[in-house]
C-alpha cells in the first residue's frame, strides 16, 4: 500500500536528529523507494534571499523549510492549487508539487498557498516500510492545512493530539524524558 499524501510522525524510537519531533508528507512511494518533506523545520532564511523568483508566490518575509537530509541545495515547492489540473502531481486535498521547470508562475492559476522547501527526506526500496515497523515512523492521514500551519513548532505535537487516545498522551511527553 502507498503512503503517498500521508504523514509520517517521528516516534519516539526515532533518535536520528534529523527527524526527531518531525512530520514528514509523503510526496511520492513505491517500489522504487519513497520521498517526502519535512513539514515543521523552518530556517531562518527567507524565500526572498534564498530564490528570489520564487518569492512572488510566498511573499517576500516567507521562510524556507528545512525538507530534509537529502540534496539541500534542491528546491521543492508544495502549493495549494485551486486548478487541481495544474499541479504536476498531487499528494493531498489539492495540495502538490509545483513543476521542476517553472517559466511562467502564472499560467498555473491561482495558488492560495505555497511553501518553499530545502532538500527532502529519501528512502531506499523497503527502508521505510522496515522503519515504520520498528516504531520510528507513526503514519496518519494528512491533511492540506498541516502543510501550510502557521505554527510549525507545535505540529508534531498537533498532530498526535489529533489522533486521540495513547497518541494524545505521546504528545504531551518532554523533548526529553530523561530530564523528568
Amino acid at each position: 500500500m502507498s503512503l503517498r499524501g500521508q504523514l509520517l510522525v517521528a516516534g519516539p524510537a526515532l533518535l536520528d536528529p534529523n527527524f526527531h519531533r518531525t512530520v514528514v508528507l509523503v510526496g511520492d512511494h513505491g517500489d522504487h523507494g519513497a520521498m517526502g518533506v519535512v513539514l515543521d523545520r523552518p530556517s531562518a532564511v527567507t524565500v526572498a534571499d534564498a530564490v528570489a523568483p520564487l518569492a512572488a508566490l510566498t511573499g517576500p518575509d516567507e521562510l524556507v523549510y528545512l525538507g530534509g537530509p537529502v540534496q539541500p541545495e534542491a528546491v521543492l515547492v508544495l502549493a495549494e492549487f485551486a486548478n487541481r489540473e495544474q499541479a504536476e502531481s498531487l499528494v493531498v486535498d489539492g495540495v502538490g508539487f509545483l513543476p521542476g521547470e517553472l517559466d511562467d508562475a502564472h499560467a498555473l492559476g491561482e495558488l492560495p498557498h505555497v511553501r518553499v522547501f530545502a532538500g527532502y527526506a529519501g528512502w531506499a526500496p523497503g527502508q521505510l516500510e522496515a522503519e515504520r515497523d520498528e516504531g520510528s515512523w507513526l503514519v496518519f492521514p494528512a491533511h492540506g492545512a498541516d502543510v501550510f500551519t502557521h505554527d510549525p513548532e507545535r505540529l508534531w505535537r498537533h498532530v498526535l493530539r489529533r489522533q486521540g487516545g495513547a497518541y494524545a498522551v505521546l504528545a504531551l511527553l518532554p523533548d526529553d524524558p530523561r530530564g523528568n
